[in-house]
C-alpha cells in the first residue's frame, strides 16, 4: 500500500509511456496466477450447481421451479459501462454517446466529482436526456480510497453527497480498488467495483461470479470483461478475441456480460475502431442469441424486482406473482446426467 500510494502521488507527474511501463511491470506476472481463473472465473456457479445437485440427488428431486434471471425471455445480459478519467475524455462523451446509440445502445458513464475535472449540471442532464445513467466513480481518483478506515470514512461521506447532488444511483471506485467489508457506508443502490478476474488489475482477485449479488441492500454487478485499457495498452491486443472468448463463456452460463470502456482511450483511432467492432458484435448477441442490452440503472432496477417475486403452483403449472411478474419468466434446474442443466418454461422439462 506504501509503493501504491507513492506511486500515485507522483502518478500525473510521470509521462504516459512511463507509466505503462511501471504498469506492465507490476502486472508482468499475470500468466502464472492459477486463481480465479483465466479469462473468466464461474466459480460461484459450480459451487451452487454442485450444492443444487447433491440436495436434489439426496431428496429425490428431478427438477426444482425458479424465476428466470433474465426478463423478456433474454438468454443473457450485456452492459457497457464508461469511466471518464479526465477533462479530455469528458470533451469526448458525446462522440462516446453518438457511437453508442448509432448502435442501439446505452451505457452508463461514471463522473469523478472532485479534484479531476469540472462536471457541470448540463453535462450530466445531457447524459441523461439522452438515455443513458450517470454514475459516481470514486472523489479524486487518487487510488486511496480503500487506503485506511478513517480515510475511506471521510471520503465517504463527501461521495454519497455528490450521489445525491448528481442523481446517481450507482457507484465505482477508482482502478477497482474495493474492500467490500466496507460497502455498507456507500449510499447507492449498487455497486460496480468488483471484477469478476482481476488479473491485469492493480487489485488482484475477483468476485467469480458472472451475475449480480447482494451485499447486504446493496447490488454488485461484477465486471465480467477485460478492461479497454488492460487489452490495449498492458496486452497491446486490439482484436476481439478475448472479449469474444469471455462473451462465450458468459452466454454459456446464462450470465452477465459487463464491460468497462474509457471515452478518454477511445481517442486513439485504432481502438475507437475496435470500440465498434464491439458494439457490433453485441448488436449481433442481441438479435441472434437473445441477449438483453439494457444500462446498469436497468439491470439494478430488474435485480431488485426479481428479488422480490415469489412463484405459486397451480394445477401443475407455475406463475409469477409481484411487481414486474408480467417480464419475468419460470425456469426449472434440472438433473441431466450428472450436472444441472436449466430450463425455460412453466412445465417441467
Amino acid at each position: 500500500m506504501l509503493l501504491s500510494g507513492l506511486y500515485y502521488a507522483v502518478r500525473p507527474l510521470l509521462p504516459t509511456t512511463l507509466r505503462r511501463r511501471i504498469q506492465q511491470f507490476y502486472l508482468r506476472d499475470w500468466k502464472t496466477i492459477a486463481f480465479p481463473r483465466w479469462p473468466l472465473d464461474t466459480t460461484v456457479e459450480q459451487l451452487l450447481d454442485t450444492a443444487l445437485f447433491a440436495l436434489m440427488e439426496a431428496t429425490g428431486r428431478e427438477t426444482i421451479p425458479f424465476i428466470w434471471f433474465w426478463p423478456d425471455g433474454a438468454d443473457s445480459a450485456a452492459i457497457v459501462t464508461h469511466d471518464i478519467e479526465t477533462a479530455t475524455g469528458r470533451d469526448f462523451c458525446d462522440t462516446v454517446m453518438d457511437i453508442d446509440e448509432s448502435f442501439g445502445i446505452h451505457s452508463s458513464f461514471q463522473v469523478v466529482p472532485e479534484g479531476r475535472y469540472a462536471v457541470p449540471p448540463a453535462f450530466l442532464e445531457t447524459i441523461r436526456q439522452r438515455g443513458h445513467d450517470v454514475n459516481i466513480q470514486d472523489l479524486n481518483h487518487d487510488g486511496r480510497l480503500f487506503s485506511s478506515r478513517a480515510r475511506f470514512e471521510t471520503r465517504v461521506r463527501r461521495i454519497n453527497q455528490y450521489g445525491r447532488e448528481f442523481g446517481a444511483r450507482g457507484f465505482r471506485s477508482a482502478v477497482l480498488y474495493r474492500n467490500p467489508d466496507w460497502f455498507d457506508e456507500l449510499d447507492f443502490e449498487y455497486d460496480m467495483s468488483l471484477p469478476n478476474i482481476g488479473h491485469l488489475d492493480a487489485q488482484r482477485g475477483g468476485c467469480c461470479t458472472v451475475f449480480p449479488y447482494f451485499i447486504g441492500d446493496l447490488l454488485e454487478i461484477p465486471v465480467t470483461a477485460t478492461q479497454d485499457y488492460s487489452l490495449f495498452h498492458i496486452l497491446h491486443d486490439y482484436r476481439l478475441d478475448l472479449w469474444r472468448t469471455q462473451a462465450s463463456e458468459v452466454s454459456a452460463r446464462n450470465g452477465l456480460l459487463s464491460f468497462i470502456v474509457h471515452p478518454d482511450y477511445l481517442l486513439e483511432s485504432r481502438a475507437r475502431t475496435t470500440y465498434c467492432g464491439l458494439l457490433e458484435f453485441l448488436t449481433r448477441c442481441r438479435s441472434e442469441c437473445g441477449t438483453w442490452m439494457t444500462t446498469a440503472n436497468e439491470l439494478n432496477t430488474w435485480w431488485r424486482l426479481r428479488s422480490r417475486m415469489h412463484l405459486v403452483e397451480q394445477e401443475g403449472t407455475w406463475r409469477i406473482e409481484g411487481p414486474g411478474s408480467e417480464r419475468a419468466g419460470v425456469a426449472f434446474a434440472a438433473i441431466k446426467g450428472r450436472r444441472i442443466s436449466y430450463f425455460r418454461g412453466n412445465k417441467r422439462p
